[in-house]
């Protein structure tokens, strides 16, 4: 389990609390000294001697998903109600880390759900992204994922997913195109007639003024 750390450093005036495992820290470091070296760097060096320190709890920040339990995240926060719109969460931030080369995707998520007598805090959707993000993940799963876990929870007459990325192994390495997104969608119950489907489009289109 995570512990709760204080970093204090006064020189610049701020406190930051992280959670990690100092044990874990402790043994990704030694794999990420030796990477360093096997790269042709010197881990010893000056401006190396705490990377694999502060890289092995970047890691555990990255990958803390597998820490969290998206539907208790959702259970938290359940309420009777007999609103039956469409409820809409969009451009939701998403970083996350491609399993396939340890690079970084990102962008932006958006949300919907029509209830059938519960709804859940606005400020839940948000959290479960984040939940299955921080994780080793590819899109496709991270898309379903998402759609699975409220359809699961609230039983709604239907979700809505969609996610736009951006994969720093196409921009970085590979293919080396720099502006491609990525883009994934997951539709249940009423999402999955034509109609919703235009309307939850459009409403992630629009811009408010």
């Amino acid at each position: 389990m995570a512990e709760k750390y204080l970093e204090n450093d006064e020189s610049i005036g701020y406190q930051k609390i992280d959670h990690f495992n100092p044990e874990l820290v402790t043994k990704i470091s030694t794999h990420y000294k030796q990477i360093i070296n096997l790269v042709g760097e010197d881990s010893e060096r000056e401006g190396l001697l705490k990377t694999p320190e502060r890289a092995a709890k970047a890691i555990q920040f990255l990958t803390n998903g597998y820490d969290q339990d998206p539907e208790k995240i959702l259970r938290s926060a359940l309420f009777t109600d007999e609103y039956r719109q469409m409820v809409l969460i969009k451009d939701i931030e998403i970083y996350s880390m491609c399993e396939h080369h340890l690079l970084p995707f990102f962008g932006k998520a958006h949300i919907a759900y029509i209830p059938d007598g519960k709804i859940v805090g606005l400020s839940k959707i948000p959290r479960v992204v984040d939940a299955f993000a921080r994780r080793l993940q590819v899109q496709e799963r991270l898309t379903t994922e998402i759609r699975d876990c409220i359809q699961n929870t609230l039983n709604p007459l239907g979700v809505a997913v969609v996610i736009e990325a951006k994969h720093l192994c196409m921009l970085m390495r590979g293919i080396q195109k720099q502006n491609s997104v990525a883009t994934t969608s997951a539709f249940t119950g009423e999402f999955e007639h034509e109609k919703t489907r235009a309307e939850f489009f459009r409403l992630i289109s629009a811009k408010l003024s």
